[in-house]
């Protein structure tokens, strides 16, 4: 063969490569990064926190209720709870993550994609090799055991063996028989990412959740300090709680929102814009103590 036929079957073979490596790497879209979260949406439930009796909208069923209205706050006050880390699929509630990528060196495929989170400095590993999921019986944590792939421009997570969490920072509970899918979606600089909650223990229909990321080139993610301490002297093995009905500050967000007590409770047919019909035959709670009968905001007038 002739140096000239030679150099261009060279230069067509690296031409090819290149088009093969291109090829394949337009079928996903990298979300390596610093990603800061968005707070514009839902800002009272994922900074100051929901308030206690807070569970329109969700679909909790009777079990998730009764957890919920027996829960007490100052469970959080315990040392065991002070640095308990967020579940995977809470966590995109708040605070800024990085995410990055891990390729076998010589194939360069991709083996995995790895997400810290800056709250209590937790750590998850999304496997995108094809691995099957471990079975039932093996250990159950806060991260769980996630597998990826992409659909198109979309990385889809399932995610199972997450051990027991919450839905919400007011006693809505998660259950370990818990499932997870994630979507994450990549528009620009712009992250989307949905969680979506199918928990036959504690749930009448999944919960749904989305949250707002903005790629940054200027954020950092520091480390996490936590120690627990003592922040209540309290008997040996007592535990926080109210015994069931007898929670003094179940009906708070009732009252002072004009919210009838019933729809506060939650259920999967609160989350839906039918419910309206049902919530304008429910009774309202008293006035705050002093206020008297005022405009109900929720709907704009008295009825």
């Amino acid at each position: 063969m002739k140096m000239g036929e030679l150099g261009r079957v060279v230069g067509l073979g690296a031409l090819c490569a290149l088009l093969w490596g291109t090829h394949s790497a337009s079928a996903y879209t990298n979300m390596s990064g610093v990603w800061a979260a968005d707070y514009g949406e839902d800002w009272p439930d994922r900074i100051p926190g929901p308030e206690l009796g807070d569970y329109g909208g969700l679909p909790l069923n009777d079990a998730d209720r009764l957890h919920a209205k027996t829960w007490d706050a100052s469970l959080i006050s315990l040392p065991a709870y002070q640095c308990r880390v967020h579940p995977s699929d809470y966590a995109n509630s708040f605070a800024d993550v990085r995410i990055w990528e891990e390729r076998d060196r010589t194939s360069q495929k991709l083996v995995a994609i790895h997400i810290h989170h800056f709250a209590w400095s937790t750590e998850r590993t999304i496997w995108m090799d094809g691995r099957p999921h471990p079975p039932s019986y093996a250990l159950h944590t806060a991260m769980g055991f996630s597998t990826g792939k992409y659909d198109g421009h979309i990385l889809t997570v399932k995610t199972d063996h997450l051990s027991e969490g919450w839905l919400r920072r007011n006693g809505v509970d998660r259950s370990d028989k818990a499932t997870v899918t994630e979507h994450f979606v990549r528009h620009g600089n712009h992250l989307i990412w949905t969680v979506i909650v199918h928990d036959p223990t504690y749930l009448e229909e999944d919960f749904v959740r989305n949250r707002d990321y903005k790629y940054s080139t200027k954020n950092q993610i520091g480390p996490y300090a936590c120690e627990s301490v003592v922040e209540v002297v309290r008997p040996k093995g007592y535990i926080p709680n109210h015994f069931m009905g007898h929670n003094p500050f179940l009906k708070e967000y009732a009252v002072n929102h004009r919210i009838p007590f019933e729809a506060a409770m939650g259920g999967a047919e609160t989350m839906y814009p039918e419910y309206m019909k049902v919530i304008r035959a429910l009774p309202l709670p008293p006035p705050p103590k002093g206020k008297g009968d005022t405009t109900n905001s929720l709907f704009g007038g008295r009825r």
